[in-house]
């Protein structure tokens, strides 16, 4: 399988949905549900016991989707998403470390920035693909605007905060590429397999890019 560059990741639909899964039983209808609704790239955050057998489910059942890692903060974590089948990997900060596992681990990487300093040190080590977060608590849309001429060569997905309503404002910045988001997959629509909510609040994001 080739391997995905992390603006290939970034450029497949406006928004990635950030997802915190509790229960493996959910992980499979949920990755179809957004499909149907015209998103493929998933992030799984590392963030519950479950997280890598969600992962593992999702890259088994569901060839239509991408499956990859998010909170992603140490070598062991690459290697474990790696082994359980992810594709690329989202990091809420930048190593060196993390960079060069990914790197050994074929795995893209969306690493997490909120400073200039932080930039440069992705870029140091070749990432232009940057996530931007916390996005609204570290300044939002004038932060970007106000990296866009020192870090004219940079291009974001803006996550934390981010929401259906304030995401057109970030996805109009031109360093901005698309945005992560978790109401992509709300905990009560889990929780009772609302599927047709969940390919509906997908298909929805598809008019955000402008």
């Amino acid at each position: 399988m080739k391997q995905l560059t992390a603006l290939q990741v970034m450029q497949d639909a406006p928004v990635i949905p950030v997802m915190v899964l509790n229960d493996v039983a959910h992980a499979v209808p949920l990755a179809q549900a957004l499909v149907a609704g015209g998103v493929r790239m998933l992030e799984v955050t590392l963030r519950t016991p479950q997280a890598l057998a969600c992962i593992e489910a999702i890259a088994r059942s569901v060839p239509q989707a991408v499956v990859g890692a998010g909170t992603v903060r140490n070598r062991g974590d690459v290697l474990a998403a790696a082994r359980a089948g992810a594709r690329f990997a989202v990091s809420p900060g930048y190593t060196s470390a993390v960079g060069q596992a990914c790197r050994d681990a074929g795995l893209a990487l969306l690493p997490g920035v909120a400073t200039s300093s932080e930039i440069m040190a992705a870029q140091e080590d070749g990432f232009t693909e940057l996530k931007f977060f916390p996005a609204m608590q570290a300044g939002g849309a004038a932060m970007l605007r106000a990296w866009s001429g020192p870090f004219w060569d940079v291009r974001f997905c803006p996550t934390g905060g981010v929401t259906l309503q304030n995401a057109s404002e970030l996805l109009a910045l031109p360093n901005v590429v698309c945005v992560g988001g978790s109401w992509l997959a709300p905990g009560d629509a889990l929780e009772s397999g609302d599927w047709a909510r969940i390919t509906q609040l997908a298909r929805d994001t598809t008019t955000l890019r402008v």
